[in-house]
């Protein structure tokens, strides 16, 4: 029997391909909102970051998410994505 071929997604943050399951999907939805998708399965154009807190400052800094998702993203909207990636890695 054939194994399942595991998806592979490239973190913005650290450049490093990994699973799909370990990495935590932003998406910017139709609506123009940014926002952190724990379950993936938002609708919307989607990027991907490491669960750690370092990959996410890495990103803000070199403005990766502004060049994916062709828009100016503010700085309190790295602060709320920082404090729910926190906030869901303490929990796990």
């Amino acid at each position: 029997m054939r194994e399942k071929r595991v998806p592979l997604r490239m973190c913005l943050g650290c450049n490093e391909m990994k699973p799909k399951k370990e990495l935590i999907r932003v998406v910017k939805t139709p609506e123009g909102e940014i926002c952190l998708d724990f379950t993936g399965k938002k609708n919307g154009r989607g990027a991907y970051i490491c669960r750690n807190t370092e990959c996410l400052a890495k990103v803000e800094k070199a403005r990766r998410f502004e060049r994916s998702f062709s828009c100016k993203i503010e700085k309190d909207i790295y602060e709320v994505m920082e404090s729910e990636l926190t906030e869901q890695t303490k929990d796990v």
